[in-house]
């Protein structure tokens, strides 16, 4: 079980700081090459998304960190758990209000489905160790 806790939590942190990094340093060429979308060159919107960007990275730096520290496994998968699961729901939230988005997104929406549901099934299998 160790191994795979160690994968799934490598798989998210990498997921989080690989697009907290790329959406941080330039949003407008990663949200067009990653997600298909054209952001305007608008200062609040950029603002906007710089923000979440720097949160998906810390939380990304955070889920790593329980790779190494095993006081932090828990914490790791929680967070993991919540970024996940939290950016699913809104996801499928907006497809049932707003239609379905294109492809990217649409692939996106898998990968979040399975990593939060994945470190779930972490968070699930530490509880009932204790």
């Amino acid at each position: 079980m160790e191994i795979i806790r160690i994968a799934i939590l490598s798989l998210s942190a990498l997921m989080l700081v690989f697009v907290g990094i790329m959406r941080l340093s330039n949003p407008i060429k990663s949200y067009l090459k990653n997600s298909g979308i054209r952001l305007e060159n608008d200062t609040s919107l950029l603002n906007e998304m710089r923000g979440v960007s720097a949160v998906m990275l810390s939380a990304g730096i955070i889920i790593a960190l329980g790779i190494f520290i095993e006081k932090l496994v828990f914490t790791s998968h929680f967070i993991a758990a919540l970024v996940f699961v939290g950016f699913a729901i809104g996801r499928l939230i907006s497809l049932k209000v707003d239609g379905k988005p294109n492809k990217q997104i649409t692939q996106g929406i898998l990968f979040e489905l399975v990593l939060g549901a994945a470190n779930v099934f972490c968070l699930i299998s530490i509880w009932s160790l204790t």
